[in-house]
């Protein structure tokens, strides 16, 4: 979630009742794997959802949106932020042992109501928010923390937290049951998550063993600066937007799933690794999520087997070359929804 991102408050902050969502009839994914008893909607393989979310559903052979080619070319003109597609390694996931302890938090301005969380998070003994070597906010970035909870199915995300001491503030919480396959709109239409678009960001990040292993089974996050970004409306499986100076009908909405083209020459990169990814990008695409410079999200290696140093031989740099030409946008279903603030949540 950029910190220029416009949001409005929508009511006093209230603490929230924390509902343990149930396993819907609905639509979203990542992680579990052991034995799914015949579930089709079970976790598999390292997922944080359900089989059947779009995180991790294929879409070789996707439709197109009718509006591809002018969003393509647009964004071609404005380019990728920083002009080049570039990765940020900075954001980490943390794994909660049954012991750890679930500590309650301080909202700040950057907690929304009713589309955040006000419930206690797990926060493992030794960890890091995004961009910083502790739990401290230091450095004026989003300080995501990120914490699956495998023994309780629970994934949550905070956008700007900032633990010192005994004192925990936080920004935005959202909390994910890993064992619900959520609807279209997530947790909620007009509802925000620690990003902006309204959707897990822990499902997209790719790491350093999955690239180390040659294959990267979902798709990516990606962002954009937020004058590229669609102003006032967002596609499902977003469930939120920004306002945004500049963004016209012709920028990508939130939602938008972008697909590297089938035609795209490998020989391009000459770093297998950088192909690895650019194969996931094929395969699954990449999610509009926030707004920002670097356009594409990986794992830190702090709690990787695999380093990137050993991976990437120039590093973020590894998929520098790869334009917006080189992707088409994935055809939405249903009309680009306006943003009105208005979040409904739905209970999950």
């Amino acid at each position: 979630m950029s910190s220029s991102r416009c949001l409005v408050s929508l009511a006093m902050l209230v603490a929230l009742a924390c509902t343990t969502p149930s396993t819907a009839d609905s639509a979203d994914t990542g992680g579990g794997g052991g034995d799914t008893g015949g579930d089709p909607n079970a976790r598999t393989g390292d997922h944080y959802f359900p089989d059947g979310a779009p995180w991790t559903t294929p879409v070789e052979d996707a439709t197109v949106a009718e509006e591809s080619e002018t969003l393509i070319a647009a964004l071609q003109e404005r380019n990728w932020g920083m002009d080049r597609f570039q990765i940020d390694f900075s954001m980490e996931v943390l794994t909660a042992e049954a012991d750890v302890e679930l500590r309650s938090f301080t909202p700040t301005g950057d907690f929304y109501s009713p589309d955040c969380d006000n419930v206690p998070m797990p926060v493992p003994a030794e960890g890091n928010l995004e961009g910083e070597s502790g739990y401290a906010c230091s450095n004026g970035g989003d300080c995501h923390l990120l914490v699956r909870d495998e023994a309780s199915a629970t994934l949550y995300e905070m956008w700007r937290a900032d633990i010192r001491g005994d004192t925990f503030r936080g920004g935005c919480l959202a909390v994910w049951s890993m064992d619900t396959l959520y609807p279209a709109e997530g947790r909620g239409d007009q509802c925000t998550s620690a990003d902006a678009a309204g959707y897990p960001i822990s499902p997209l990040l790719f790491s350093a063993d999955e690239v180390a292993a040659g294959e990267i089974d979902h798709a990516i996050r990606f962002i954009l600066p937020n004058d590229r970004i669609r102003d006032g409306e967002f596609v499902h499986p977003a469930s939120h937007a920004t306002n945004s100076e500049g963004g016209g009908t012709d920028a990508m909405p939130y939602g938008a799933r972008l697909r590297l083209r089938a035609d795209f020459d490998m020989e391009r990169l000459a770093d297998p690794d950088a192909r690895v990814v650019a194969e996931a990008l094929q395969r699954y695409g990449m999610f509009l999520a926030d707004g920002g410079n670097v356009a594409l999200t990986a794992r830190s290696d702090a709690r990787t087997t695999a380093k990137w140093d050993s991976l990437f031989e120039e590093g973020s740099h590894a998929l520098v070359g790869i334009e917006p030409d080189d992707f088409e946008v994935l055809a939405w279903e249903g009309e680009a929804i306006p943003l009105t603030f208005e979040c409904k949540r739905n209970g999950l």
